[in-house]
C-alpha cells in the first residue's frame, strides 16, 4: 500500500527512528559526523589557548586541566589576562572564577533550551551531555532539533566531536609556545585582542549594543584604579549586562 513516507524518502524515516529511538548510540554517531566541520576551528582555537598559556607561565597539566573542566575559549583567555605566576591565594582566586561564572552565564540558557531532548535521557546521559555542550555543537544541535530529529544522542556526538580537538589543541599549542624562542615575534602575544575582538564582531547586534559597549569600557577603565586583581573583566561584564537588560526592558 502507498504511504506518504515514500513521498519523503530517508528523511522522514530518519526522523521517525530517532524520535523513537531518544538516546541512542546511532544518534552520538550522526552528531559525530555532522559535527566534523567544525573540528579544524576548535583545534586552531585550543592551540591559541595552548601558546597563551604557555607565554603566562602555566605548567602543561594546569592548562590541561583548565581546558577539561572550564572548556570555554573565551573564558579561558579572559582568565589569562589576570593570570599570575605568584601562589594562588584567595583574592586572585576570585576574580577569576568570577570571570568564568559571568562569561560562561549563557550555558544556562543552553542548558534550559537542550531540555526537551535530555528530558528523555537518565540522568548520567544527561550530565556527560551538558559537560561536553559548547557553543558550535549547540548551535548544530538546534538546528537538528528544528527539522525533527529527536535522538538526543545527536548532542553527546557533537559534543564529544568538539571537545576532543579542543584538548588536543590546548596540548599542540602548549608546547609548540614552548618550542617558540619569542612568542611575541610572530605576533603570539596578540591572539588574545585578535579572537576577543572577532567574538566581538560576530556577536555585534548593531546600534543596541552600543550602550552596553560603551558601559563596559567605561568600567573596564575605570575599575582597574579602584579595585585591581583582574576584577575589570568581570565588572565590564556584568555592567554591559545590566545596561542591557535595561534597555530591554523600556
Amino acid at each position: 500500500m502507498y504511504s506518504r513516507a515514500h513521498e519523503n524518502g530517508p528523511a522522514l524515516s530518519l526522523v521517525t527512528a530517532a524520535a523513537a529511538g531518544l538516546f541512542t548510540a546511532a544518534g552520538v554517531r550522526r552528531g559525530f559526523l555532522l559535527a566534523q566541520p567544525l573540528t579544524p576551528g576548535t583545534l586552531l582555537y585550543g592551540m591559541v589557548f595552548g601558546v597563551l598559556a604557555s607565554e603566562r607561565g602555566l605548567a602543561w597539566l594546569q592548562a590541561l586541566l583548565m581546558s577539561v573542566f572550564v572548556y570555554s575559549g573565551s573564558a579561558q583567555l579572559a582568565v589569562l589576562q589576570s593570570w599570575s605566576q605568584s601562589p594562588l591565594i584567595l583574592p586572585l582566586i576570585l576574580p577569576m572564577v568570577a570571570t568564568v561564572l559571568v562569561i560562561n552565564a549563557r550555558y544556562v540558557l543552553y542548558g534550559a533550551s537542550v531540555q526537551p531532548w535530555l528530558v528523555q535521557a537518565t540522568r548520567g546521559q544527561a550530565l556527560g551531555t551538558l559537560f561536553l555542550l559548547g557553543d558550535g555543537n549547540w548551535a548544530l544541535a538546534m538546528r537538528e532539533y528544528q527539522t525533527g530529529y529527536r535522538d538526543a544522542g545527536f548532542v553527546l556526538g557533537s559534543g564529544l566531536a568538539t571537545f576532543a580537538p579542543w584538548i588536543a589543541g590546548t596540548l599542540l599549542g602548549f608546547f609548540l609556545g614552548n618550542i617558540l624562542p619569542h612568542p611575541a615575534t610572530f605576533g603570539l602575544d596578540f591572539m588574545l585582542v585578535a579572537f576577543a575582538a572577532a567574538i566581538g564582531i560576530s556577536v555585534w547586534p548593531g546600534r543596541a549594543g552600543v550602550a552596553p559597549a560603551v558601559a563596559a569600557a567605561v568600567v573596564a577603565l575605570v575599575l582597574p584604579r579602584l579595585l585591581p586583581g583582574g576584577w575589570a573583566i568581570v565588572g565590564a561584564g556584568l555592567a554591559a549586562g545590566a545596561v542591557g537588560a535595561w534597555r530591554h526592558e523600556r
